[in-house]
């Protein structure tokens, strides 16, 4: 079994703001991660990107383009112009590392998208002293692995998508022990997961099984259809990401185990 990481050491299944709660204010601002506090989520759930001078901050897109009024890729520009752009036309581009001091109870899972952010949020996460508050993730396994490295492996984080590869492998057939035992070895806590992929199912019975033999939680994203959340529930997963922050929140108030961040002693 792997050790428990203090990140995850919160009662009942863990609910996930994904971006904020994107379905219900513009992803990724100050005002989406407000009222997810205000719901009582503990777990937030955003993107860390670095402009071309270091800065880091909490948007998911490689550009401005999608969901800012102005343009241009992220990297490529110094924070003083990227400081201009609003999400929404209204909303600033919030620094991670504010979001980490203003909720000093809440808890970050920070997906690395970028090679030249993995030092400012490494720095951002000694400078706040967050090493218990953030899990690390990425759908890059080198992004991810230079992450770890640059904190020393004191941050929880996720498995890779070669290793979220390899534990489908494992659970759907047999004759995968050396993958297990190279997973066991790695000491990640949990892995977070699509429903599917490419019309393949990835978040499976035996996907939950394999990963809990291992000691592993398995969260799952992004869900924000009632039904399938009460399924993921009832088939063992630990974790749910979700854009509908009010609907996961219902969903787990009717089966008793919503925990609010407020009630937490």
């Amino acid at each position: 079994m792997q050790r428990r990481h203090p990140f995850l050491d919160h009662p009942g299944p863990l609910a996930f703001a994904h971006r904020g709660g994107a379905g219900e204010n513009r992803e990724n601002t100050m005002a989406a991660f407000s009222r997810a506090i205000e719901l009582g989520y503990t777990y937030l759930e955003t993107d860390a990107h670095a402009t071309s001078d270091g800065v880091l901050l909490a948007f998911h897109d490689h550009t401005l383009d999608r969901v800012t009024d102005r343009s241009g890729r992220i990297a490529e520009l110094p924070y003083r112009v990227v400081r201009q752009a609003r999400i929404g036309g209204v909303d600033e581009i919030p620094l991670l590392e504010d979001l980490i001091g203003t909720w000093p109870e809440a808890r970050f899972n920070i997906d690395v998208k970028e090679r030249g952010a993995i030092a400012p949020l490494a720095e951002a996460i000694r400078r706040t002293a967050a090493y218990d508050r953030v899990c690390l993730t990425s759908f890059s396994d080198e992004r991810l692995a230079r992450a770890r490295a640059a904190l020393d492996d004191k941050v929880c984080s996720a498995l890779g998508p070669r290793g979220v590869a390899a534990l489908r492998a494992a659970s759907v057939t047999s004759g995968y022990g050396r993958l297990l035992t190279g997973l066991a070895r790695a000491g990640v806590p949990c892995a977070q997961v699509p429903v599917g992929f490419r019309g393949l199912r990835v978040t499976t019975p035996a996907l939950v099984r394999t990963a809990h033999a291992l000691g592993m939680q398995v969260h799952v994203w992004t869900v924000n259809d009632t039904a399938l959340m009460h399924r993921l529930l009832d088939m063992g997963v630990d974790g749910i990401m979700t854009d509908d922050i009010t609907a996961l929140r219902d969903v787990l108030t009717a089966r008793g185990v919503w925990h609010p961040r407020a009630q937490r002693p």
